[in-house]
């Protein structure tokens, strides 16, 4: 049975969470390796976080992104979605995870919600837009 966009874009997304969780885990500051979401994103993503994040603003390609997976990992000593609602897969995806972390500087905890668009173009995501419910919590939490 072929794939369908909708089930194409299903299966990248999944793949992506899934070793996107891995990341804090799998350094802490400096050290957070981008290699194993890598093949679920184009060479030209554009990823545009929440400039009041931590982990604020636009980060583009392959090397952007492996900056991101670090500053997570420098914000993160555990990541983890414990919920995705997929809204809406195709080329145009909208996806509601709830996140639960452990800030690495303060030991907090915190669970959130956040609204995510991402482009699905030829098995690879091009662009993605997190909407964070409350970013200030987020820093807040993250902030000694």
């Amino acid at each position: 049975m072929p794939h369908s966009p909708t089930t194409d874009s299903r299966a990248v997304l999944t793949a992506m969470y899934t070793a996107e969780a891995r990341c804090p885990a799998a350094g802490g500051p400096g050290t957070a390796s981008f290699d194993p979401p890598a093949p679920c994103f184009a060479p030209d993503v554009v990823l545009h976080q929440a400039a009041a994040l931590p982990y604020g603003g636009v980060w583009r390609g392959y090397r952007g992104m492996e900056r991101f997976f670090r500053a997570m990992s420098d914000t993160w000593a555990e990541f983890e979605l414990m919920a995705q609602d997929f809204l809406a897969t195709g080329e145009t995806s909208v996806v509601r995870p709830i996140a639960r972390a452990r800030s690495r500087a303060t030991g907090r905890e915190l669970t959130f919600p956040v609204l995510q668009t991402l482009i699905v173009q030829d098995g690879r995501i091009t662009e993605v837009r997190p909407f964070s419910w409350d970013t200030d919590a987020v820093v807040r939490a993250s902030t000694p």
